[in-house]
């Protein structure tokens, strides 16, 4: 009998090399699918764009063909690629700002339920005033133009760290905090060993929505600035193309904020993978 049991453990760990292999294999065959997919469809819309305006013979400053595009780009890097570290410096310095008060207001109004009655109207009032109407405003009164960018970038970044954070903390089993509680544990313990890492999926996914928010904000501050006369960042550069009727600079300019915006979501996605994948289900599910 026991020879028995030790001749299916023993067949049954020999099955698990195959299976870990076909796992394998269909985690990657996803992975391609979901690469190629879209590049697939991208390459057939670019095609279709191109023949559309050979084709009809559209002038360059009407709508220029990708190849035109691609052109611009090239000869314009040493112009574009500047200003676009200029706004992608200016978005991650508001998206920390957002994760450091976002975090720090959720922490505090979790403490204490007077601070989230007296504090979220206002939170909730600058989430809702669009950052448009808002930014000629602060440019007006702060002295220095990246600071206002910085500031008006941050507005749009900071709810949904702060609303994220706070639903993540109040979303704690009642069961575990309640067993925390029989064992003694401080409000300390409860929130750094307990609340904290319960809240930890949810501020990820306000991290990722915020990321692009802030680019978001960054380059709506920025087209204000480049109104009032303040050059700075790459939309400025798009809006100076545009005064200049050179479109394909536009579009390039636009393309390379396309990819920054995708970058910033696949960096903070990945990061988001890297610190569930262990013991989360969301980050589990989307493993297998």
């Amino acid at each position: 009998m026991n020879h028995k049991v030790i001749v299916e453990m023993s067949e049954g760990l020999g099955d698990r090399s195959p299976r870990a292999a076909n796992a394998g294999s269909r985690a990657a065959h996803d992975a391609a699918v979901r690469v190629a997919a879209p590049l697939i469809i991208g390459l057939f819309l670019l095609a279709g764009w191109e023949l559309l305006v050979r084709l009809r013979e559209i002038p360059i400053y009407i709508l220029p063909a990708p190849s035109q595009i691609a052109t611009e780009l090239v000869q314009s890097w040493s112009v574009l690629f500047p200003a676009l570290l200029l706004t992608l410096e200016i978005a991650a310095l508001a998206l920390l700002l957002a994760v450091i008060s976002g975090v720090g207001l959720a922490l505090l109004c979790s403490l204490a339920r007077w601070i989230e009655l007296a504090l979220m109207p206002y939170a909730v009032t600058l989430q809702v005033t669009p950052v448009v109407s808002v930014a000629p405003l602060i440019l007006i009164y702060v002295d220095e133009p990246r600071t206002a960018v910085v500031l008006c970038a941050w507005i749009v970044a900071f709810f949904p760290i702060l609303a994220n954070t706070m639903l993540g903390l109040a979303s704690t089993d009642r069961n575990l905090r309640d067993l925390f509680q029989l064992y003694g544990a401080n409000r300390w313990q409860e929130l750094w060993f307990l609340r904290l890492p319960a809240a930890l999926p949810y501020f990820l996914g306000g991290l990722r929505i915020a990321g692009g928010l802030a680019l978001i904000g960054a380059v709506v501050a920025e087209y204000v600035a480049g109104t009032a006369g303040v050059g700075t960042g790459l939309a400025f550069r798009v809006l100076e193309a545009q005064y200049r009727l050179n479109i394909p600079r536009m579009f390039a300019g636009l393309f390379l904020l396309a990819l920054t915006g995708i970058a910033i979501y696949l960096v903070l996605s990945g990061l988001s993978r890297l610190l569930l994948r262990h013991w989360h289900e969301s980050a589990r599910v989307r493993e297998n």
